[in-house]
Parts: C-alpha cells; structure tokens; sequence
C-alpha cells in the first residue's frame, strides 16, 4: 500500500474526508478503551483461576493503567518523528499482539506483561482523536465531531461488557482477550485508506528530534511510586509506604524542574510547561485528575460491587451496564453539540454533579433490592459522564496556541490517567480497610450488610471526589476565545 499524503486523500474525499479520518482513530480508540474496561469482568475468574489475592488481582487493571498514563506523554514524539499512520498502525498492532498473547498465556506474569503491551497502545493511540477534532474541523462543528466520536467510542465499551459477560460465562475469562481482534485488524485497514502520513500540521514527519527519555523515565518512576505507595498502605509497612510516596513528591518535582531546563535550553521536552500559563487548561488539568479518579476508580468497583457483594453472574454484570451505555453514547452525541453553545463550566459541572448523584443513592441498595433500581443508578451516572466527555477536553484546549495542542492532548490524558490509575488503587484500598473494619473480607464467599456497608463507604469517597471537582470546574468560567479557523489540510 503506498503513502498517501494529506492534500491527496482531502483531494479525493473531498469535505467528507475529514469525517472519514475521524471514522478511522474512532475504530482503534473503541479498542484501546474497550482493552481497558472489558477485563474488569473477568478479574474474579482470572483470581480464581491463578489464585489471586485482591492485591495482585488489581495489578490487571492498574498495570494497564500505568503503562497507558506514562506511554501518553510520548504520543507528541511519536507523531513528530514517524506522521500519524505509523504512529497509528504501530499501537493497533501492539494492541492485537497484547490481546492474543493475553488470552493464550498460562502464567500470570504474562497475563501482566500482554496487560503492559496494550496499555502502552491504549495510551499513545488516546491523544490523537482530539489533535484531530482541533486540527480537522472549524470551532463550530468541533463539539459536534467530539459528540460523534464520542458516541462511536463509548458504544463499544458499553455493548463490551455484556458480550464479554456472557463469554466468561461460556468460555471463560481468555475470551474477552480476543475481543479487540476484530477491532484491531479493521483499524489497521482503515489507517491505510484514511490516515495521512503526515505528522500534525500537515507537516512532513521528520527524524531529527529525539525522545526526552529522562523525562519519560523520571515520569514512570514517579507513577510508580505513587501506586506502589497507595498499595503498600494497606500493609503493615506504613514507613515503606511513606517512602515510596515520598519517592513520588521528589519525582513530581524533578520532572518539573527538568520540563523546564530542556525548555530553556530550547530543547523538546516531554511535557512543555507553557501549557499551564493558560488559565482554562490548567483548571482543565485539575478537573481531569480528580474525574479520572472518580470514574476508573468506578470502572473498577462496579463489577466487583455488583459480583461480589451482591452475587450476581458476569452475563448480570454486563446486562445491568448496557442500558447505561448506551445511555451515555446518545447523551455525548447531544451534549456534543451544545459544547460548541455552551460554557464548558457548565457542562462539566453538571455531569459531575449527576455522577456525584449515582455514587451517593448506591447507598439506597440492600441485599433484596430490585436490579432495576442498580440499573437506573448507573444510568445517572452516565449520563453525567456523557455531559463530561466532550465537553471538558475541547473547552480546556481551545485557548491553546495551534503548535501546543498535541502536547496539550497528551498532557490532559496524561492527568486523567494518572487520576485513574491512582483512583483504582485507592477504591482497592479503601475497600480492603472498610471490609477489614466491618470484620469482613472478600475471601468470605458470602455476602451480608456489613459487606455492603463497606462498598458504600467507597462509593461515599468517590462521590465526595465528585464534589471536589466540581470545585475545580468552576474555575473554568472565563471564557477564552475560538482559536483561528483551521481546515483539513493542516491535519
């Protein structure tokens, strides 16, 4: 297949064509997110299976996580020196070779390392939709391309668990594994038709540049710390714990330090600290963290909530979520378009209100509660996220100069990561702690009050998480202008 270069492809489609790139990152998105939040399903028949505690359990989720935060910062890089299609490629490949490799292994450790591999995929191919949507699309149509992605990406995660329910019921947990396959290999196909060659701007991908890789390894090491610090204090080592938090305050620093000495010395930084003079994306920033908490940390809990503490099967599991999802597919098409109308404040605020709402009446739960009351919570909830999603990325990069988007999407969904990561171990934690004060544990294979009132405790955490963002939200109120009409061609 030859290399079609951007003013060729947008000669050939025409107007649609920007439509059609959008089409192409949305096919490989659905499976980097869907490889993220499928497995969550099968943690119980994974830890049964290889015989798992909760703490090595819950390495499936946040060793994922912390390969896609960490590998997002290098997505900027990536596109500068290789365009957009080998980037592309590149990640849908890893994510294939990591799904297959995951379903056939028959060691744990190599369940983690296939887990690793499609983390580091899910997040350099994360960024790149919303470069696109700032790059591609004039200011007006920008919230209404956001909402379609959208749609077309929660979709899959949503239809995810229900299917992939019923196939660790049928097949076990191996199979949820193969369901990014198809994916993959139709992204692939895609990225040859569609994705230009070119790296963002339109500019030829040079490979002069080279990786800040002492920022990359400072910034790995400093996650690292963080989640490690976060596990450890559930254990008896709270002076192991103290250190490796430590560990990653000293990092957060030195990173900082360092973003600004290869900055000065007009080098290419992993992180351009020039993003955080703008006032909207540094409150975007803060949004994003805390958000990422709440919902992977969420994303983590439900299945685990609704398996363990009410006993219901993984097909229940996925049954239950998919009138949510599709739910919020539907919501992010609506609210996409009013993004382009309405303040992002606004917005953002509301959704994290109505998800703060569901985490607060899971409370309203017993052991002999009806299933639709579980279902109309998680509805809530995701409509909350559907008022979120599209919204929150576009109004904190829009007053961003045109050179500093990429690094300002890699950085934004560096953040929202790296909150994630740190809220799945903090719901695992809080968890653990709550069962252990109520006398319970989640090797107890019956469920009771106590049990429940431990889960609450939890979801009480994540809705106050909720409240503190909406904090942070409103600081977003000034209103910057729309950046200077972009076309196609500066893809």
């Amino acid at each position: 297949m030859t290399a079609s270069p951007l003013p060729s492809l947008s000669q050939r489609y025409g107007e649609r064509y920007r439509w059609l790139l959008l089409l192409s990152v949305m096919v490989g998105t659905m499976a980097s997110i869907m490889s993220s939040t499928i497995v969550n399903v099968a943690i119980p028949g994974m830890s049964h299976y290889f015989a798992l505690g909760q703490e090595r359990a819950q390495w499936v989720s946040s060793g994922f996580m912390v390969a896609m935060t960490v590998s997002m910062l290098t997505t900027p890089w990536l596109l500068g020196r290789y365009g957009y299609r080998r980037t592309y490629v590149g990640t849908m490949v890893l994510l294939l070779a990591g799904g297959i490799a995951g379903g056939l292994a028959n060691d744990f450790s190599l369940v983690l390392i296939a887990r690793v591999a499609e983390g580091l995929a899910a997040g350099v191919v994360q960024p790149i939709p919303a470069i696109i949507i700032l790059r591609a699309f004039e200011p007006h149509e920008q919230g209404r391309a956001s909402g379609i992605f959208g749609m077309g990406v929660v979709l899959a995660p949503a239809i995810g668990p229900s299917i992939g329910g019923v196939l660790v019921d049928l097949f076990g947990w191996r199979s949820i594994f193969f369901m990014v396959v198809p994916f993959c290999l139709a992204s692939i196909w895609l990225a040859y038709k569609f994705v230009p060659t070119t790296a963002p701007g339109g500019a030829s991908a040079q490979r002069t540049s080279g990786l800040d890789w002492r920022g990359l390894l400072i910034g790995t090491v400093g996650t690292l710390c963080l989640l490690n610090g976060l596990v450890t204090l559930r254990g008896d080592a709270p002076l192991e714990a103290a250190a490796l938090l430590a560990g990653a305050a000293a990092s957060l620093v030195l990173f900082i330090w360092w973003q600004r000495r290869l900055m000065a010395a007009e080098g290419a930084p992993l992180m351009n600290m020039a993003l955080f003079g703008y006032r909207q994306f540094s409150m975007g920033t803060v949004v994003a963290f805390i958000y990422g908490a709440a919902l992977f940390g969420s994303t983590y809990l439900l299945p685990v909530y609704m398996q363990v503490a009410l006993h219901l099967s993984a097909s229940h599991v996925g049954t239950i979520m998919l009138p949510a999802g599709i739910v919020l597919a539907f919501t992010i098409a609506g609210v996409g378009r009013l993004a382009d109308r309405q303040p992002t404040w606004l917005l953002v605020s509301i959704g994290l209100a109505l998800l703060a709402v569901s985490f607060t009446l899971m409370l309203a739960l017993s052991l002999g509660s009806a299933l639709w009351l579980l279902v109309v919570f998680a509805v809530i909830g995701r409509i909350g996220l559907g008022f979120i999603l599209p919204s929150l990325n576009l109004g904190s990069m829009r007053p961003l100069a045109k050179p500093l988007i990429p690094q300002g999407a890699s950085t934004i969904s560096f953040l929202r990561m790296l909150g994630g990561a740190a809220g799945v171990s903090l719901c695992a934690i809080a968890l653990e702690w709550r069962l252990a004060a109520h006398g319970d544990s989640l090797a107890n294979p019956l469920s009771s009050p106590a049990r429940l009132a431990a889960f609450n405790e939890v979801f009480l955490m994540l809705a106050a998480l909720c409240a503190l963002a909406i904090c942070a939200a409103w600081q977003l109120r000034v209103r910057a202008p729309f950046p200077p009409k972009t076309t196609s061609e500066e893809t």
